[in-house]
């Protein structure tokens, strides 16, 4: 299919904006942080959408093409991308492979989680996450280290621009901090709440807001729960007192439910990336619905 496309390439024109760095990102929770820094400089478009199976993307030939025309690649890294290397081998681009001028890698300076636990990936399994959980943009924290490698990046193809980059990012660390604390005051009644989530996305936000995640609805990334599986969840849940259970909108809402329903726990859907939600539209505004949800969930337990 790729290859097919890239025969497309040529023929398709991106409609990037006037003027400004073309940035492509793999992710609408990056576009938004290049935009917090970029600003009016840079126009970004996202390769993958707000919701999306975890870790699968199929890129349309009008993407591609904007890819090939890009100044400057801001990818998650890790292993939550194993789409992009296809469509970086059909771009053909030396400019965007590992280590390459034009690419950002924001997990690194990010402080990950997971990195101890050994993976092996099994017939079965969709993915694993081999490196270290790579959903680190879902603690607000985070966004400290990954506006400074964008910023970085955006100076290295716009060196006369960086104290341009430098003061946008500065204005956003600071509202930041402020919702920071706003978001850190209404999760401080329910910090050691325990949790089950069902797929490995939110240890991140978990840990910065004081929930405790006692188990996943998938026994590992991507693979189906059996019954069995089930069984034993829903009796840990009850013997722990779990009171939530995490989900996407991605989530099968009939295991959601009965997951809740057998474990006595209440389902509550979090939104994981920008545009999740129409009122998740930038990335602080994806953790004020996100700490709303949660907030409103555990008040009525």
């Amino acid at each position: 299919m790729l290859a097919a496309a890239a025969l497309l390439l040529l023929a398709v024109a991106p409609a990037w904006g006037e003027g400004g760095l073309r940035v492509v990102t793999t992710s609408t929770d990056l576009k938004a942080l290049v935009e917090a820094v970029g600003e009016e400089a840079v126009h970004v478009k996202s390769l993958a959408p707000a919701i999306h199976e975890p870790h699968s993307v199929e890129v349309k030939p009008g993407q591609l093409a904007d890819l090939r025309s890009a100044d400057l690649l801001v990818r998650i890294g890790l292993d939550h991308e194993p789409w992009l290397t296809p469509v970086l081998d059909t771009v053909g681009d030396a400019r965007f492979r590992a280590g390459g001028p034009a690419v950002v890698d924001c997990s690194r300076g990010v402080e990950l989680l997971d990195t101890e636990t050994a993976r092996v990936k099994s017939a079965r399994a969709v993915h694993v996450h081999g490196f270290g959980n790579p959903h680190y943009w879902l603690d607000p924290e985070s966004a400290r280290p990954i506006t400074r490698a964008i910023a970085d990046g955006l100076a290295r193809v716009a060196p006369g621009e960086r104290a341009r980059f430098e003061a946008a990012r500065s204005r956003f660390l600071e509202e930041l901090d402020a919702r920071l604390a706003r978001w850190s005051r209404a999760m401080a009644p329910y910090r050691g709440t325990r949790v089950v989530v069902v797929h490995e996305t939110w240890p991140y936000f978990a840990r910065r807001f004081g929930l405790v995640v006692v188990a996943a609805v998938e026994p590992s990334p991507g693979v189906p729960p059996s019954p069995a599986h089930l069984a034993d969840l829903t009796k840990r849940m009850k013997d722990s007192g779990v009171r939530l259970v995490i989900a996407g909108p991605e989530s099968d809402v009939s295991v959601v439910d009965h997951v809740a329903a057998r474990g006595g726990a209440r389902g509550v859907t979090l939104i994981p990336s920008v545009g999740g939600d129409p009122l998740a539209r930038d990335y602080l505004a994806l953790f004020d619905v996100n700490i709303e949800r949660l907030t409103w969930a555990l008040a009525r337990r």
